[in-house]
């Protein structure tokens, strides 16, 4: 069992370091690839070649790549979906207290004070009426997004003495567990803007999502509110954001998303896309998601994949493994279960699971998957890949 791994960014030694060396073959220019490592590099123009089983983004946004399109070729995309949280996580805080505190206006004005000795301190005194903050414990921070991010920097800030509003009517059951009990969960996203001091978004770019942020919300906060973005730049509709701050509705946007419009306005603190830049990120986010991709060419479970379903099935001892991605349309199992007993196949176990238009399905068949099977199932209407694995 051999895989071409093709590399479009540079990822983590540690991550590359657990594709075995005798059973992967990877490298930035290699023909022919089984699956794509890829973090920021954007795919959308690329032609992605026939051999190509599977797409791996060591991150958690898939924005850079044509998922629709790649579903459409039965091929799962994987995300490393909780591997930055820590590092987001941080930056929020961080974030809440720029705001809170004034914390980059007032070292941009110490940055610009001339004079020594008395002088340059009579300066500090006058100047630092200007930049009077508060505190976080008593206030408000509303979290748009209970993902592995939203929870974390909602337990912190709870932590932290805030009250905290939480709200995402997808939260999984996994999340709702993790979440302290200390959060309140809100009504809706207009009833998080309504009761915040400070707004906190951790919800992917989708067309639900884009402009979620918008006057009419904006409008609902309290004087003097902070909104807070670390999770996609479109989510926000940047013009409403920069009128709440000229009108004094917003005191501070506090963002991972500069623009020619945003980065010089007083109100904003626009960073660049520090999100999850730390080494340890970087490193967590290629660990898990080559771990996922591995245990998908191997053995062809699915986990953390943003169009597929979850699947994975232990191996039957001895027996042969067979995946298949196909439309998630009725009799699919039953046509491709014909295909089996022709071939005088038995099955020692079956996994069927469906996402969406897409179904997978893993068969694990007594004794060897003999040739040509694979495309007598593949011809089936519907089937858009399979393999044996």
């Amino acid at each position: 069992m051999h895989f071409k791994v093709l590399t479009l960014n540079s990822i983590s030694a540690r991550g590359l370091d657990r594709l075995p060396r005798d059973r992967y073959e990877v490298a930035s220019g290699i023909g022919h690839p089984d699956a794509i490592l890829v973090r920021s590099a954007d795919m959308h123009a690329m032609e992605i070649p026939e051999s190509v089983k599977a797409v791996a983004r060591a991150g958690a946004g898939t924005n850079n790549i044509p998922v629709a399109a790649l579903s459409r070729r039965g091929v799962p995309v994987f995300t490393a979906p909780g591997a930055n949280a820590n590092a987001v996580k941080e930056l929020v805080l961080a974030g809440l207290f720029i705001a809170a505190r004034h914390v980059c206006e007032a070292w941009d004005f110490v940055r610009r004070l001339e004079g020594e000795g008395e002088a340059l301190e009579s300066a500090v005194e006058q100047g630092k009426k200007r930049f009077v903050g508060h505190e976080l414990p008593g206030r408000t921070l509303g979290v748009v997004g209970l993902g592995a991010i939203g929870v974390e920097v909602a337990n912190a800030a709870h932590l932290l003495g805030m009250r905290v509003l939480g709200y995402d009517p997808q939260i999984t059951v996994q999340r709702a567990w993790q979440l302290s009990s200390g959060v309140e969960q809100a009504l809706s996203l207009d009833d998080v803007f309504a009761r915040s001091d400070a707004v906190t978004l951790h919800v992917p770019l989708t067309e639900q999502t884009r402009a979620m942020v918008n006057a009419q919300r904006l409008r609902l906060l309290r004087d003097g509110a902070a909104l807070l973005n670390f999770a996609r730049a479109g989510i926000v509709e940047e013009p409403a954001v920069l009128g709440a701050l000229d009108s004094g509705r917003l005191s501070a946007y506090v963002c991972d998303f500069p623009t020619p419009r945003n980065k010089d306005h007083p109100g904003v603190v626009a960073l660049p896309h520090l999100g999850a830049s730390t080494s340890e990120a970087e490193e967590n986010c290629a660990m898990m998601v080559v771990d996922t991709l591995r245990d998908f060419l191997e053995n062809g479970n699915i986990r953390h994949s943003v169009n597929f379903p979850e699947a994975a099935l232990p191996r039957v001892p001895a027996a042969s493994r067979i995946a298949i991605a196909n439309s998630n349309v009725p009799n699919m199992v039953g046509q491709i279960s014909t295909r089996l007993a022709e071939a005088g196949l038995n099955i020692a176990d079956l996994l069927n699971k469906s996402k969406g238009d897409v179904a997978y399905t893993l068969i694990d068949v007594d004794g060897k998957v003999p040739s040509g099977l694979i495309g007598r199932i593949a011809e089936i209407q519907g089937v858009l890949s399979a393999r044996a694995v």
